[in-house]
């Protein structure tokens, strides 16, 4: 299926307008970004790199595509588009490069998560559909990772494909949500689309169909003898609990075992330890209790803080539809264009409002360790490189700054002489041709793990989180206060 109509009107409009005025193949190079982190949160977790792959790899016009724009009417009535600039659409291959942080990577406001180098046509009609691919997926990536980061090593389980805003919308969140740290997901198209573990239980309709819940659990169990978590709470929860160990034992006799409990309602803290007294008691020491209800990371924290007795955690609408923020606020903005001699012209956007000012250049970042923390991110112009004192300026507040590193720095990834310093923007298209190998959705869970882990406890606090220290390098802050300086 051709996803090259996922855009908006205006991209296409502003394309043809390029192509009638003759400055389609100018060369311009645009970065996609945010302004603030999710839901207070003191980082963003990268995700969405391998849907945009996959969007860049096919994009193409089919015949059906131009049979459609060829429809558009103008205001007054004609054409929208010329059939010439269709031809030239029908022909065209994605020739840009593509420069992107690898998922599971953390990120903060201003740094680049994509840079798109190429012809302004080009890069202007992609734009509308990474922005998409990516806002989305990073928003519940990082809302996964604070879920999970409140588990404290608990396994997650994402199940909310339910409340999901359309199917489309529950696979790309089951995927980002792993991708976050989530352990499994109930979503079966999922499962196969993507190789995430499953996990599931069963209703309280099942309960409800039998005469009894005893009756309930033990067809259950003839059932499926090895997958049994019996969901308590259909009556009286504490009875239910009882009726598992009744099963448990009867599986036991059979060579199985009761894999634990699932909790759905009332007071999960006092439910889950009475739970675990009676199936401690009663011999199933190792049953898991599983807990659901409305879950997100401030209530998990609360439960854990009360001492609840559960070792997994069931997450759904919270996570799925990232309830308080429906949005990650990501931007796609032109940064340099090269006139005809060559020259790279940087750009930017003025604004009354000092958050929508953007940076002007050709992009990188460096991130800049300590031993096993990350401690500071240079924004800086590929252009102009890096010089020590490696000084980083918030662009928000001036008066704000920190040195990264005293030693000489280059401009190569990971250059040693730099201190611990790592580019973040790796090659992944070059002039429409892929040269990255994506990492496995495994290796990108993994990733997240890893880079939460390099991060201070402060800046992954879920009130009031500290602000990692993100900024433009001095020569290219120095740039930008120059630009504005002039534009006024």
């Amino acid at each position: 299926m051709s996803l090259a109509l996922l855009t908006d009107l205006y991209q296409l409009t502003m394309a043809y307008g390029y192509w009638r005025s003759g400055t389609a193949r100018k060369q311009a190079v645009f970065h996609l970004f945010f302004r603030q982190p999710p839901f207070g949160s003191g980082y963003t977790v990268a995700c969405g790199l391998s849907a945009v792959i996959d969007f860049l790899s096919e994009f193409q016009f089919t015949h059906d595509d131009l049979d459609y724009l060829a429809s558009l009417p103008a205001k007054n009535g004609r054409k929208l588009f010329d059939p010439a600039f269709l031809d030239f659409l029908k022909e065209m291959r994605l020739e840009c490069d593509v420069d992107a942080v690898p998922e599971g990577t953390v990120v903060f406001p201003q740094e680049p998560l994509l840079r798109i180098r190429g012809s302004i046509l080009q890069a202007q009609l992609i734009e509308t559909a990474l922005l998409n691919l990516v806002n989305f997926q990073s928003l519940i990536a990082t809302k996964a990772a604070r879920v999970c980061l409140a588990a404290q090593g608990d396994r997650v389980i994402e199940f909310g494909l339910r409340r999901a805003q359309g199917p489309d919308g529950g696979l790309s969140a089951s995927r980002a949500a792993f991708v976050g740290g989530c352990a499994a997901t109930s979503n079966v198209l999922a499962g196969q689309r993507f190789g995430i573990p499953v996990a599931g239980t069963h209703a309280h309709s099942w309960v409800m169909s039998f005469d009894s819940e005893f009756e309930a659990f033990r067809a259950y169990a003839a059932a499926l003898p090895g997958n049994c978590i019996f969901l308590v709470d259909t009556y009286d929860t504490l009875q239910g609990v009882r009726n598992a160990v009744k099963i448990g034992r009867a599986l036991r006799r059979r060579g199985f075992e009761l894999w634990g409990i699932r909790l759905d309602s009332g007071d999960l803290a006092w439910l889950s330890i009475q739970a675990r007294r009676i199936l401690d008691e009663a011999g199933f020491p190792k049953a898991s209790i599983v807990a659901s209800n409305d879950l997100d990371e401030r209530i998990i924290t609360s439960l854990k803080q009360q001492g609840a007795a559960i070792d997994t955690w069931g997450v759904g609408t919270k996570l799925i539809t990232a309830y308080e923020q429906p949005a990650l606020g990501g931007v796609y903005k032109l940064s340099a264009v090269q006139n005809r001699r060559g020259q790279w012209l940087r750009k930017m956007k003025y604004s009354d409002q000092s958050a929508k000012v953007t940076n002007p250049g050709i992009l990188n970042v460096r991130r800049f360790s300590e031993g096993n923390e990350f401690v500071g991110d240079a924004i800086y112009d590929v252009t102009l490189g890096l010089r020590p004192p490696v000084t980083i300026i918030d662009p928000a507040d001036p008066a704000r700054r920190k040195v990264l590193s005293q030693r000489r720095a280059g401009r190569g990834r990971g250059d040693s002489a730099a201190g611990r310093g790592e580019d973040l923007l790796v090659p992944v298209f070059r002039k429409g041709k892929l040269v990255y190998s994506p990492p496995t959705l495994a290796e990108a869970r993994a990733r997240t793990g890893q880079q939460l882990s390099m991060l201070h406890d402060g800046i992954k606090r879920l009130v009031n989180p500290h602000r990692y220290p993100a900024g433009l390098e001095r020569r290219l802050h120095d740039l930008r206060e120059k630009m504005m300086r002039q534009n006024r």
